[in-house]
């Protein structure tokens, strides 16, 4: 038989480390601005921002990502994930395939 499926908080977990392999990176927002983070714990610190995202407001932003994305087959812009730091996350979450831009499935798009 093949691995069992993760529950909620290995899932979590293995988002979180997915984050923390990509920090220090080059990324853009949808308006073309660089930037870069850092993770230090349980908090994820942007190179443009004062404030941190915390892991529990980047979970969560993900969580809405895999939603929108099963719902409505795409997740248009950063705004649909209702989250703080959402214009960080969301150009991450299409890079790593979380959630794509435009709707693969034509039913979505009718």
């Amino acid at each position: 038989m093949g691995r069992p499926a993760l529950d909620v908080s290995e899932a979590e977990e293995a988002f979180w480390q997915e984050m923390a392999s990509h920090q220090e990176e080059t990324w853009y927002t949808a308006r073309g601005l660089s930037f870069s983070y850092v993770i230090r714990g349980n908090e994820m610190f942007i190179s443009r921002k004062d404030k941190s995202i915390t892991r529990a407001t980047a979970v969560m932003a993900w969580r809405r990502a895999l939603e929108l994305q099963e719902t409505l087959g795409c997740v248009k812009g950063p705004k649909m994930l209702g989250t703080f730091g959402a214009s960080y996350l969301y150009p991450i979450f299409l890079a790593l395939g979380i959630c794509s831009a435009q709707s693969t499935d034509r039913e979505a798009s009718k």
